[in-house]
């Protein structure tokens, strides 16, 4: 099954570990460029209804800044409370500027 990929920023638009708040037919994601890589998460915490691009970026980890739950930005895993579960975690690729988004779940 091939993924469908859709344009939803550029390369040249992101700042490393600033999440990007964007929103893909309605589905709101932050996006997030640290160590190398570009990351795709789903933008609500799963333990509150706060955006997780207010949040800080360490370590591959997205820090929810109500509370403090902390998500693996490759996995959508919580490993820090109150949050005990994942947000989903979403396909990227990067095709020269562009970052492009699969709204199919990796998990």
């Amino acid at each position: 099954m091939s993924l469908a990929f859709v344009r939803v920023c550029g390369l040249s638009e992101l700042e490393d570990d600033t999440p990007k708040r964007v929103e893909l037919d309605g589905t709101p994601m932050s996006i997030v460029q640290t160590e190398g890589e570009v990351f795709a998460v789903y933008d609500i915490c799963s333990h509150a209804n706060v955006s997780l691009a207010e949040g800080e970026v360490d370590d591959c980890h997205i820090e929810c800044w109500l509370h403090g739950s902390r998500f693996d930005l490759r996995s959508g895993k919580p490993d820090a409370l109150p949050a005990t579960r994942p947000v989903p975690v979403y396909p990227v690729k990067i095709e020269g500027d562009d970052v492009l988004v699969s709204l199919t779940q990796e998990s």
